[in-house]
């Protein structure tokens, strides 16, 4: 299975400059099984984003591999910095939360966050304040072999939102959590907009288009990635 995209540009205009948050370029990633992904070129810019696809068109692939998480072949830039050229800087950049979310059961998720935010940056009373509006409480204590899937879902959440990235990453985030949390959720996104952070979302909820102004939705449908609004 191959899918492709035709050129799509989604650009922020400023004092007549064209400014790109995420550039990708020529970009190819192919699965043994014969699927293959290709984007001749993408632009997005800052702002949130939603990508729509079935399950199995491409949307985790494409995650994954802005994230750093998946090799391909061509170019993926972030503000400026090439995944390519500057692996170390890019990976800084960018936050990733997986649609279902794996961690070694041993572990408790302050222990993941401690490791998480020895990279990230994140501090005491960012990582209070997460906690809260997600509502993990002293759950974190607990061993992940103990989580719930809405908790496990909570814990993918929260070592999204570490530390201050330049995009975060959400795949499917609204799956397995309650209604108030899904209130919560997005208000934070919300208020990681206005402090100037980017947002790349895939959803399968039926309003999911309605939570939130989007500046541009794609679709990954027919052998095609393709703006179906901006």
């Amino acid at each position: 299975m191959r899918v492709k995209t035709k050129n799509v540009q989604l650009l922020e205009k400023q004092d007549n400059c064209i400014h790109h948050m995420l550039e990708i370029q020529h970009f190819k990633k192919t699965y043994p099984t014969g699927f293959q992904m290709e984007i001749d070129s993408l632009h997005l810019a800052k702002g949130i984003h939603l990508i729509k696809g079935e399950n199995g068109s491409g949307k985790s692939t494409l995650l994954k591999a802005i994230s750093g998480i998946h090799e391909f072949e061509g170019e993926i830039i972030l503000d400026g910095v090439s995944l390519k050229k500057e692996p170390i800087s890019f990976r800084k950049l960018v936050n990733y939360s997986e649609a279902e979310p794996l961690f070694p059961d041993f572990l408790s998720l302050d222990e993941l966050i401690a490791f998480v935010s020895k990279t990230n940056g994140a501090d005491d009373l960012q990582i209070k304040s997460l906690k809260e509006i997600l509502g993990i409480g002293d759950y974190s204590n607990n061993a992940i072999s103990t989580y719930s899937s809405g908790m496990l879902k909570k814990a993918g959440l929260i070592l999204g939102f570490l530390g201050k990235p330049s995009l975060i990453i959400l795949d499917e985030p609204y799956t397995t959590i309650d209604v108030g949390s899904q209130k919560r959720l997005t208000e934070l996104i919300n208020q990681q907009l206005q402090n100037g952070v980017s947002f790349l979302l895939t959803s399968h909820i039926a309003d999911f288009e309605e939570f939130f102004a989007y500046d541009s939705v794609l679709t990954i449908a027919d052998g095609n990635l393709i703006q179906s609004h901006e």
